[in-house]
């Protein structure tokens, strides 16, 4: 298991690599970060945009652009200038990441537990009530548009706090501005109100793909080979159907849910504006709206990274999984 994590480690490499490059040409070609002072009036003097350029490295050539970008970032930890002087890139992202990622690390949880009770059940019970049921949600949340989910939650939200009870659910910002009760526990409890249904809407749009994977899954399991022959060996059905069954049927779903990472964080942005959180959604908004190329490619390889680490994370399950996978590889 060791030598096939090393493998799976290096591999890693020279994706995030060439990530960074792509990343690099992707926010070059998307504007000039200093075109806003020569569109300003009364016009900016040159001498003043020739020193912005020289203050965000742009008077360099595209190759030693990246390089410098990348080793101070790699050495340094540095991502770079930001166009506002006062803003620090690594604190500006440490600070908004931490919001999208518990909202979305609770979104996969919530899923991940749906989708797999759901598809299994599904998959035992073919063609039974449940079955038809659980289809018939996935499909509908599947069909669900993100943002007119979360637009027809919060205004649910909004109709059950004026008209049911009085602050149930919260429907703005990722926490209060101001508490009656600065204790740990009441801070927590604040935070966890507004997380409500934003998670509710991320985590029942990954469930509802995940669930038709899973069962999928289980069925495509539950019909081969190795199963029947644990079922006529006299195994008990229970084991026959955790031990032998699901433990393979989540391989697909491993993937899946590796590769929906960005899509949720995606779908993060979307959710995060319409509740108006302050996380990554935000921030990569407002570095498109201001032509921040430093916090564009700070936020894209922050968000390269969390892809190609569930990817690695995935592949070491498989390993886990299906100890064939690792001594093949």
């Amino acid at each position: 298991m060791l030598a096939y994590t090393i493998r799976r480690v290096l591999i890693s490499i020279p994706v995030l690599i060439g990530s960074s490059i792509l990343v690099f040409l992707i926010v070059k070609l998307s504007g000039d970060p200093v075109d806003y002072l020569r569109t300003r009036n009364p016009p900016v003097p040159a001498r003043t945009i020739k020193l912005e350029e020289h203050r965000l490295g742009l008077d360099k050539s595209w190759p030693e652009q990246y390089w410098n970008w990348i080793w101070n970032l790699v050495v340094h930890g540095n991502f770079g200038q930001s166009v506002h002087p006062t803003d620090h890139i690594g604190t500006e992202l440490g600070t908004h990441l931490w919001v999208t990622v518990r909202l979305v690390f609770f979104s996969v949880v919530i899923a991940l537990i749906l989708a797999v009770i759901t598809g299994v059940l599904s998959a035992v019970k073919q063609y039974s009530v449940l079955d038809y049921a659980t289809t018939f949600f996935g499909f509908l949340f599947l069909s669900m548009p993100v943002f007119w989910f979360a637009v027809l939650l919060k205004n649910w939200g909004i109709w059950y706090n004026e008209d049911v009870s009085s602050g149930t659910f919260y429907t703005i910002g990722d926490k209060s501005v101001v508490l009656d009760n600065n204790s740990f526990w009441s801070q927590v409890g604040d935070i966890a109100g507004h997380m409500i249904l934003p998670t509710v809407v991320l985590g029942l749009a990954g469930y509802a793909a995940w669930s038709r994977f899973q069962r999928a899954s289980m069925l495509e399991v539950l019909n081969s080979d190795y199963v029947r022959l644990a079922r006529a060996k006299g195994l008990r059905p229970r084991k026959v159907l955790v031990r032998h069954a699901l433990r393979n049927a989540l391989i697909p779903l491993t993937t899946v849910t590796a590769l929906d990472i960005a899509v949720l964080l995606g779908g993060a942005i979307v959710t995060e504006t319409v509740f108006q959180w302050n996380g990554m959604g935000v921030l990569f908004l407002n570095s498109i709206r201001n032509v921040d190329a430093y916090l564009m490619m700070g936020w894209l390889m922050v968000t390269a990274t969390i892809v190609i680490l569930f990817n690695l994370v995935a592949d070491l399950l498989y390993g886990v999984l299906d100890p064939r996978i690792r001594h093949a590889s």
